[in-house]
């Protein structure tokens, strides 16, 4: 039996895998997705996530062609913002520590917005992100960068782009796992693929890796990000095990990026090992700005005011995981319980209330109650009180002459009731990733020479993020790059078809 040939094989089935296999469609390349999952957990990580972007605009009407069904009368109730390319340059500098690689961000950042305007032509459907928003003076205030999701989430975004794919010609196949790449040496030719108990060949032009990083493997987790996170949970899929990284390395490409970080929260301590497509994101607990966390000695450990949730929040789950017992608490009273994300309320959460403080460090479990009573005394204490709080913007109220300060939103935890939320740590993706060529996203050797037929996108990208990631980054970067990845390897697929028809 003749061996199948597609012009181009899209490993993964995710937001990135998806926008590669559109792209390479787009550009006139035959596509077949290959996604390990079967169909009931496909979608990568990207279905557990908020199906938020983060790109640049300039101006409200910036957005309307993302945002195309917002009303005029919608605009008046919310505050966008700018978020020109500059602060998103400034955002992904500052919080990679100034590691992340200058031509790839300058892809990420500069093709961000026309990629938000490529989606949305597609037919994704995109509405305001009011979950990073608060009321102020009659008005929504929205975080400038992160002001749209698709509708349904992350689980909406790759359903909708599937039915688009699917549409247009691109075959979708389940429970496919790509086991290794076909390499001659010189190019990869194709993918061995599993399917059931069959082992079988396919042949391409092309080949797009995006089917994660090793985030869902313990033994990688342990090897490459250190001790203790084999103990983490894993907040999305159980499939995103580092096949793609390993096949690609097995026959040269050069790994590339922050191997030794990731993206990592704070996450609900009894949640379950890998992610619940029914709860979602809703194991995060991100209010933290609005209180303050403490460790089993009852000492606070962490800035939780340091900056902008959705830039602190992907770093600090190291942070948790490094205190005794791996755990934390994130203490409020009732100036702020209800101003707490809507993660907070699900019923599979673990929570204490108490009137009292007293009471409160009874039912803090695992934590040292005179050590959590002293704590909250010396903080109360150190509040400036001169500025006010106001939870939309970085306000500067601040603590002064701690060890460790709170930067913003330092309120006393004075009135009753009080509510404790217990967290550990959830890993998101790794960072680590393959070198790629930037304009391309075809991927580099050991010798630092492009490698024919190959290409990666997502998470299998190395040398974005480093430290810490920017909330919302991750779908756009999958965006940007799966785009990129799919029309280069269209390209080269049709090209070498066109010589092959030449030279016959």
């Amino acid at each position: 039996m003749a061996k199948e040939f597609y012009d181009v094989v899209v490993v993964g089935g995710g937001n990135a895998a998806l926008c590669a296999a559109l792209a390479a469609n787009e550009a006139g390349a035959s596509v077949v997705v290959l996604e390990r999952a079967p169909e009931a957990e496909s979608g990568g990580n990207s279905r557990y996530t908020s199906g938020s972007l983060r790109f640049s605009y300039n101006s409200v009407d910036n957005l309307r062609a993302v945002l195309r069904d917002l009303s005029d009368a919608e605009i008046e109730t919310m505050d966008f913002g700018t978020y020109p390319v500059e602060d998103f340059f400034d955002d992904m500098f500052r919080v990679t520590n100034y590691r992340t690689d200058p031509l790839l961000c300058e892809q990420l950042v500069t093709r961000s917005y026309d990629t938000a305007v490529w989606l949305a032509s597609k037919g994704i459907r995109f509405i305001p992100r009011l979950a990073h928003a608060f009321q102020s003076e009659g008005r929504f205030k929205m975080s400038p960068g992160v002001v749209a999701e698709a509708i349904g989430g992350g689980e909406g975004l790759v359903a909708r782009e599937t039915e688009i794919a699917i549409k247009n010609g691109v075959t979708v196949r389940y429970s496919a796992r790509v086991l290794s790449l076909n390499f001659d040496g010189h190019a990869v030719r194709g993918v061995r693929v599993k399917t059931g108990a069959t082992i079988s060949d396919i042949d391409a032009g092309a080949v797009v890796l995006a089917c994660g990083g090793f985030e869902a493997n313990l033994e990688w987790r342990t090897r490459y990000l250190g001790p203790q996170w084999d103990l983490v949970k894993v907040r999305g899929t159980r499939f995103n095990t580092g096949d793609g990284l390993r096949m690609a390395l097995e026959i040269g490409a050069a790994p590339f990026g922050n191997w030794g970080g990731c993206h990592a929260v704070g996450w609900d301590s009894n949640a379950p090992e890998f992610g619940d497509l029914i709860v979602g994101t809703g194991y995060q607990k991100h209010s933290y700005p609005l209180g303050i966390m403490v460790n089993a000695e009852g000492r606070r450990f962490v800035d939780e005011g340091a900056d902008l949730r959705h830039l602190t929040y992907a770093k600090y789950g190291h942070v948790i995981l490094k205190q005794p017992g791996q755990f934390a608490w994130q203490i409020f009273d009732s100036k702020t319980i209800s101003l707490l994300r809507e993660d907070y309320r699900i019923k599979q959460v673990t929570k204490v209330k108490a009137d009292t403080l007293d009471e409160l460090a009874r039912k803090l479990e695992g934590v040292n109650p005179n050590g959590f009573l002293d704590e909250v005394r010396r903080f109360n204490n150190a509040i400036q009180t001169d500025l006010p709080f106001s939870p939309a913007v970085r306000d500067g109220r601040a603590t002064t002459g701690l060890d460790i300060p709170k930067s913003n939103w330092a309120l006393k935890l004075d009135q009753p009731p009080f509510e404790a939320y217990q967290v550990g740590c959830g890993i998101t993706f790794t960072f680590g990733g393959l070198r790629v060529e930037a304009t391309t996203a075809q991927v580099i050797d050991l010798d630092l020479g492009a490698m024919p037929g190959l290409y990666a996108a997502g998470e299998m990208v190395g040398g974005i993020f480093c430290f810490n990631y920017p909330g919302g980054t991750g779908l756009t970067s999958g965006s940007v790059f799966g785009r990129i990845a799919g029309g280069a390897a269209a390209r080269e697929a049709l090209g070498g078809r066109a010589q092959q028809r030449a030279f016959a």
